[in-house]
């Protein structure tokens, strides 16, 4: 498929993971990529650049916006995918984590989108793809500040589609389940028994597995692709079953 022929994406959070992934499949479906991440331990192969970026620091976001504009010319696709993990009940996470994890997973958003936008307003085929959680929908013990971040993010995903289809840029997110990252495997590092902790992620997906960063970044395709030019304030999960099926 060539259908991002021309067009340039810009990812954050673009290192590992569902970012990386996103950055492979729109490369190999004809764009041009900036990856966007606060550190790189590899060269990304699908990046035509790297850009380091901080999506809670206001200049690094801007900064980095601007650089991916002068030197490939354009942004046509946003991918808003940056994020990072907490966990606890609401008692455990102190007002200064709380702020921090809603700096980066909500208002990184709105900063990155930001700087992003009297680009995307010059494209002809403008697509924001924000990068949400099953969690925003079903609630799990041991993760009240991610999820309401990540319900935070469903949220505006919405409020976004809204404010930005009658200026021809489309808005939409995907909200995984547990996917098998680099994230997810430190997370798991960290368990007194990472066996029975993985055992139990995947038990909870009614697929009976984590879903691969792949089969996310195809979602996310899908929905930036010119090709969807009629899908806007969807809400696409990709979370082996976790939302919506039950087995007994």
């Amino acid at each position: 498929m060539n259908d991002f022929e021309g067009l340039v994406a810009v990812i954050t959070g673009g290192a590992s993971g569902i970012g990386a992934a996103t950055a492979t499949q729109l490369r190999e479906r004809g764009a041009r990529v900036a990856v966007l991440d606060r550190a790189y331990t590899v060269v990304n192969q699908a990046a035509a650049l790297e850009v380091p970026c901080d999506v809670a620091d206001p200049p690094s976001a801007r900064s980095a916006i601007d650089t991916v504009a002068a030197t490939l010319g354009s942004i046509d696709i946003l991918v808003n995918n940056a994020g990072i993990g907490a966990a606890g009940d609401v008692a455990q996470n102190d007002d200064h984590e709380w702020q921090h994890v809603l700096s980066v997973n909500v208002i990184g958003i709105a900063r990155v989108t930001r700087a992003a936008l009297p680009f995307l307003l010059q494209s002809g085929h403008a697509a924001i793809v924000n990068t949400s959680s099953v969690l925003a929908d079903v609630g799990v013990p041991q993760r009240a500040l991610y999820s309401a971040s990540k319900g935070a993010v469903r949220s505006l995903t919405l409020a976004m589609a809204a404010d930005f289809v009658k200026q021809g840029i489309r808005v939409n997110a995907v909200t995984p389940g547990t996917a098998d990252t680099p994230w997810v495997q430190r997370l798991l590092d960290q368990a007194p028994d990472a066996q029975a902790a993985a055992a139990a992620l995947r038990a909870r997906q009614p697929m009976g597995r984590l879903v691969t960063a792949d089969e996310v970044a195809h979602a996310i395709a899908y929905l930036a692709s010119p090709l969807s030019g009629s899908t806007t304030g969807t809400i696409l999960g990709v979370d082996g079953g976790m939302a919506g099926v039950r087995l007994s």
